[in-house]
């Protein structure tokens, strides 16, 4: 039973009585569209009208492109919806997650650091603006999930850090900023909740191991904060609850355990009849491995359904989803009574912004109100205030090693530290416009410090030299290997001080060499070391012998701007609080 005159609807009779009389209205291709979201894979007038027309979609996503192009796309998709459609984009950091050209205000993970929830609803009131602006309607944001394992790269940067409560205050000031903009839609992810398992869910299973009421106490706190608070939709994970089905039913199978997706024991009884949630939810993607292992296909798109989830996140081949979807609420696999359910959801959200009142071409704003919201100040002054308070020292053993000046350490070393590169790691490089050679931010710190009066150079090592010689068509020579174990007199002599610099994006960090060299900072005891990670905050689990250990969460210019003030300031000046355990959990990274 879906209530469309409480919360989150507050529905009039008058609409209240469009979305009956359109549900009753439609044929069934078009309740079916309804249920899906498709990720275009173009932009042409053509390609979305057939999109439109030929599968009736109740929402859409887009791959990143410029505003002023993502707002054309949108006139498009309006234009030929008979339903208005969402339109989601996945503003995690702010507005640029809508397009590149919008505004960052910082990783959910830095915003945790700062403990101040007035920075998370900013980041709400500029994604909500600029999602507005560029003619979309909804966000794929707030990641609600909680980091409870540090390895749980999935959710590491993307969620506000290891406390409920903490996740709890911020989802909830992040969704008010975002409410602030009429006409906006909030879904929150990705529930039954991630953080607890480092496997990826794109790739393998994820697990959260907790009982009913350990859960309840914790992501279950987080989400009835939200719900209460007027959360709009929820996003379902693939994540499975084998502690929590066994609480239900003592002698179930593993092999019947299913991610919160696929689980009408988490996404109706729980999350409907324990947390008393009115919205809609939507599937997350349906390519990922944590769902796509536990059943053939044709039977997974109506198990989702069925479960409790009222919209489906994207074809993989849409007439072959559609077909199986139709087949399946025609044949009664989907009975009326669900089908019928799910689309007052879904209808009922529409109606909710009023989007059944307002004529196709005024859905998407004009061209000077986009550029307006892309390029207001206000929101750029939000990501270099966020950085002063985010900043966050870690570690510091070795007392008075900070403020540092020219007059203290003149020549700094820097050496760069940098993870795997993965295939992806280099596409999504690519889709972020990262195209030719760009600066490195070891380089760019370099030039900051040299700019204070420091005499800054950044390291090569033996593997570097080798690597050159062999690109500029010359013969290794293995001497330069063996030649790097140099007398610790002299290695201290050349630099008064190093700084550990880790550019590490993803997994751990590729230290080359250890004979010798300044690679990995064995001589934390013969001379001042400094480390800091500019993007993953668990960098101690790969350096604990670090004494004095920074995370900026980012390595943007005002984030590396900021670094600089605040290394000549003093501790003083690291305002940020840990938001996760940055010590990893082990004994050595406290030493």
């Amino acid at each position: 039973m879906v209530d469309l005159r409480a919360k989150p609807y507050y529905l009039s009779d008058e609409d209240i009585a469009w979305v009956e009389g359109t549900i009753a209205s439609m044929t069934p291709e078009e309740k079916v569209g309804q249920l899906f979201w498709q990720l275009t894979a173009g932009n042409t007038e053509e390609y979305l009208k057939e999109l439109m027309e030929k599968y009736h979609l109740g929402g859409c996503r887009y791959n990143g492109m410029p505003g002023q192009m993502v707002l054309n796309q949108n006139r498009i998709l309006q234009k030929y919806a008979k339903v208005p459609v969402f339109i989601a984009c996945n503003p995690e950091k702010g507005g640029d997650g809508v397009c590149p050209d919008g505004t960052q205000v910082g990783a959910q993970v830095k915003i945790g650091a700062t403990r101040k929830s007035e920075y998370a609803q900013a980041m709400g009131r500029v994604s909500g603006a600029q999602i507005k602006a560029t003619g979309c309607n909804m966000a794929f944001a707030p990641v609600v999930d909680i980091t409870y394992n540090w390895e749980c790269e999935e959710v590491l940067m993307r969620a506000y850090g290891n406390d409920h409560e903490l996740v709890a205050t911020m989802g909830k000031a992040y969704m008010d900023g975002l409410h602030e903009t009429e006409g906006v839609f909030c879904c929150a992810k990705h529930f039954p909740g991630n953080g607890q398992d480092y496997r990826d869910a794109h790739l393998s299973n994820n697990v959260n191991h907790f009982t009913h009421d350990k859960w309840m106490a914790t992501y279950g706190h987080v989400y009835k904060t939200l719900i209460d608070g007027g959360l709009d939709a929820i996003m379902g994970g693939h994540i499975l609850m084998p502690e929590f089905m066994a609480e239900i039913n003592p002698e179930i199978n593993a092999d019947t355990i299913m991610p919160g997706t696929l689980c009408k024991e988490i996404m109706t009884d729980l999350l409907r009849g324990e947390l008393g949630f009115n919205g809609m939810v939507v599937t997350d993607a349906s390519h990922m491995v944590g769902m796509t292992n536990r059943m053939k296909r044709k039977d997974m798109l109506p198990a989702a359904i069925n479960a409790g989830c009222d919209m489906f996140l994207f074809f993989n081949d849409p007439a072959e989803d559609f077909e199986t979807m139709l087949s399946a609420y025609t044949t009664g696999i989907i009975s009326e009574e669900r089908m019928v359910e799910a689309l007052t959801r879904i209808l009922g959200l529409k109606a909710s912004r009023g989007m059944h009142k307002i004529a196709r071409e005024e859905l998407c704003g004009s061209d000077e109100a986009l550029k307006e919201a892309l390029n207001n100040p206000e929101f750029k002054s939000y990501a270099p205030a966020v950085t002063r308070d985010a900043l966050t020292l870690v570690k510091y053993k070795d007392e008075g090693v900070l403020p540092l000046s020219p007059e203290k350490y003149k020549r700094i070393m820097l050496v760069n530290i940098k993870g795997a590169e993965t295939p992806m790691g280099k596409l999504m490089a690519l889709a972020m416009g990262g195209r030719g050679p760009q600066k490195r931010p070891v380089d760019k710190l370099c030039e900051k410090l040299n700019a204070k009066g420091f005499e800054a150079f950044v390291y090569e090592s033996a593997l570097d030299k080798m690597f050159k010689q062999v690109e500029a068509g010359g013969k290794m020579d293995l001497n330069l290997y063996f030649a790097g174990k140099n007398a610790i007199s002299e290695f201290v002599s050349g630099q008064d001080l190093v700084i550990s610099f880790f550019d590490v994006q993803g997994g751990h960090p590729t230290f080359g060499m250890s004979k010798g060299g300044g690679e990995i900072p064995w001589y934390v005891h013969e001379l001042p070391v400094v480390g800091i990670s500019v993007n993953k905050p668990t960098m101690l689990a790969d350096a604990p012998m670090l004494r004095t250990y920074i995370n900026t969460y980012d390595s943007g210019e005002d984030t590396l701007n900021a670094l600089v003030d605040a290394l000549m300031e003093g501790p003083e000046a690291f305002k940020g609080q840990d938001p996760i355990d940055s010590y990893c959990g082990m004994f050595d990274t406290h030493m």
